[in-house]
Parts: structure tokens; C-alpha cells; sequence
């Protein structure tokens, strides 16, 4: 990832709605969400969410497929995962014990006991 690519991806990041929007897609994977559903969790009107989502989109952050009437947006975990890399790739500085608790937190966090299960059914 080149550092035009992260500043993109960490500024669609940086408002509020578009955070949010991004977490709650991550959430939902693998299945994603559709428009509707995501603006309804929100609270927050459609015409916003789809501006939100479009910069999300151009940030290669949220990935969209059309199902019939909907169209239903994942997170793309990929290009998150670049995110990550770039921010972490020189970290250590040849010493792998100092990022370990970085690395130590998110598997953590991603452990199967903390899985979240959809409530909401997309439009598919």
C-alpha cells in the first residue's frame, strides 16, 4: 500500500457517520448490509448514508453488489487489513516483541467467543 492509498482509506475514516458506517459493516460480515438496513441502524437518512458510503467506496474500504432492488455493502476486509499493515510495517524496527501486544490485541478481539450475529435482514 502506498501512502496515498492509507491517507485516502484514514481520512474516510475520520467523520463520525463514516466510521460507524464502516464498524457496522464489519460487524456484518460476511454477509454485509443492505443500504436501507445500514441507514436504519445508523439513524441516519438514506441521501447522507450513500454520500458516506460513496467516499467509503472511492477509499476501497466498502465493497457494494446489487440484489435485485438493494444493494448490499460489505466492509473489504483486504484493503482494511493494508490499512493495518501500513501503519504497523515499521513499527518494531527488527524487534517483533515490540508490536506483539498490538498484534496480541487484535487477536484478541477477533477470537470466535466474540462473533456478532446479524439482526437485521438484508433485502437479498
Amino acid at each position: 500500500m502506498e501512502t496515498e492509498e492509507a491517507v485516502l482509506a484514514l481520512a474516510a475514516l475520520s467523520q463520525s457517520t463514516r466510521l460507524e458506517a464502516f464498524r457496522t459493516l464489519v460487524r456484518h460480515e460476511p454477509d454485509g448490509l443492505a443500504a436501507g438496513d445500514l441507514a436504519r441502524l445508523l439513524e441516519v437518512p438514506a441521501n447522507t448514508l450513500s454520500a458516506h458510503l460513496s467516499i467509503l467506496t472511492r477509499a476501497r474500504l466498502v465493497t457494494s453488489e446489487r440484489h435485485s432492488r438493494s444493494i448490499v455493502y460489505r466492509a473489504n476486509l483486504a484493503e482494511f487489513r493494508d490499512v493495518a499493515v501500513f501503519l504497523l510495517r515499521d513499527c518494531c524496527g527488527g524487534r517483533p516483541e515490540v508490536c506483539e501486544p498490538v498484534v496480541d490485541s487484535l487477536q484478541a478481539c477477533c477470537s470466535p467467543k466474540r462473533k456478532v450475529r446479524s439482526r437485521v435482514r438484508s433485502h437479498v
